[in-house]
């Protein structure tokens, strides 16, 4: 049965993200759980194949397209994937929330098993190296300046990590064909999912992208357009919520921004910007009370004078 391992790694830049989030908590809490049940009271063997994909059980045991992203060969195979969703999935986590986290998880697992049961027909699968490598593709796409180590020596961004993870997964498929025991086509599917995952979902959209449409939105009105711009506040009575959230943005945004140097300022602005995106692909009415009171407190705080 094949094994899909993560390499080791290290991150060398600092985040100030939580260094646990409830679905990485969760996550990290499952493997580790099947893993005590298969070295304490579930034999190996059968958990492997009850959770583990085979091509043997396949579709009867349909669950096994997930389940086997939580089945590990032994134990430095389970300690590399769960650093590796310890290292990047904490921080992904806390710009997206648990909702958005868990299901690209689902989608790189599955894109691991799809890669692997086309590629290697005849090949099972358990571990969660597709869906970590997933993480990694998102961690990536967001911070790709962040710096990794290479095998725990050599320096690089994180962006060119995941190059050489392609490359190096792409090259040993090939060369392998199956026969090693390591799931190299599960990596890159759970790779490719991910990859494909964020841009259909719009999950790392940067904040600027929403601020430009925000700044440059025209007033929200039923009158037909005029060739001269609106110089004055519209009349209170009729204003919408929409005009609020636009109000509000555009003296966040628009105005002359105030440098963030310390830590607690960098948290804020990244809590301001998942409420942003938020706002972006689901409106104002998807916001919390919390929410609400973070935009309101930010909009307030920049429009105070240096």
């Amino acid at each position: 049965m094949a094994e899909a391992s993560a390499p080791a790694f290290t991150q060398s830049s600092p985040t100030e993200s939580p260094r646990l989030t409830p679905a990485v908590r969760g996550l990290l809490a499952a493997n580790i759980g099947l893993y005590f049940l298969q070295v304490t009271i579930v034999q190996p063997i059968d958990l492997a194949n009850w959770l583990g994909y085979s091509p043997l059980h396949f579709p009867a045991r349909w669950w096994t397209v997930l389940t086997y992203a939580f089945v590990h060969g032994g134990f430095w195979h389970l300690a590399l994937n769960l650093f590796g969703l310890w290292m990047f999935g904490p921080r992904v986590e806390h710009a997206w929330g648990a909702r958005a986290f868990l299901p690209f998880y689902a989608v790189a697992a599955l894109g691991g098993w799809a890669a692997h049961a086309a590629l290697v027909p005849g090949g099972g699968l358990i571990g969660a190296s597709a869906a970590v490598l997933g993480v990694m593709v998102a961690y990536a796409s967001r911070w790709p300046d962040d710096e990794v180590y290479f095998f725990g020596v050599l320096p690089m961004k994180v962006r060119w990590f995941v190059v050489a993870l392609v490359v190096i997964n792409l090259a040993s498929g090939v060369l392998d064909a199956g026969a090693g025991g390591v799931g190299y086509f599960a990596h890159l599917g759970g790779l490719g999912a991910g990859w494909l995952y964020l841009r259909v979902a719009g999950l790392n959209q940067p904040a600027s992208a929403w601020r430009s449409r925000v700044e440059t939105a025209p007033d929200l009105s039923d009158d037909p357009p005029r060739a001269i711009p609106r110089t004055g506040p519209k009349p209170r009575e009729s204003r919408t919520e929409a005009d609020d959230v636009l109000a509000k943005s555009k003296a966040l945004f628009g105005a002359v921004r105030r440098p963030m140097a310390s830590p607690r300022d960098a948290v804020r602005r990244e809590a301001l910007d998942r409420v942003l995106d938020k706002i972006a692909r689901h409106g104002m009415a998807s916001l919390t009370p919390d929410e609400r009171t973070l935009l309101d407190d930010e909009s307030r705080r920049l429009r105070e004078p240096d």
